[in-house]
């Protein structure tokens, strides 16, 4: 089975993933690996998603955005791999169609 992957690094990215796997119709967990010097980072899996890849790509980018917002100038940057191409994009420049064709393989 296909998971997805999603690097969240910054202030708080443990709280980041957690309200990633909160969002309706993703399921998954996240681990908090060991600490590198000054750095704060989380892995989120996405193992399962329920409903249309395309509103849940649009979840994700709003949550992203959100996110941001509400924490300026804090570093905040979230890496998705691709299970199927092992391609990895970086969300901020992400457009939902990308999310959205990196959730269908898992959907399948």
């Amino acid at each position: 089975m296909a998971e997805i992957q999603v690097g969240i690094e910054g202030e708080n990215a443990p709280a980041a993933a957690e309200a990633l796997l909160e969002i309706p119709g993703i399921s998954g967990s996240y681990e908090v690996p060991t600490q590198r010097e000054g750095t704060l980072a989380a892995i989120a899996t996405i193992i399962t998603i329920v409903g249309g890849a395309a509103a849940l790509g649009e979840q994700i980018r709003k949550w992203y955005q959100e996110w941001q917002k509400s924490h300026p100038g804090k570093q905040f940057d979230v890496i998705i791999l691709d299970p199927v191409t092992g391609n990895r994009i970086l969300l901020e420049e992400a457009t939902i169609e990308e999310i959205t064709e990196i959730l269908k393989s898992i959907s399948k």
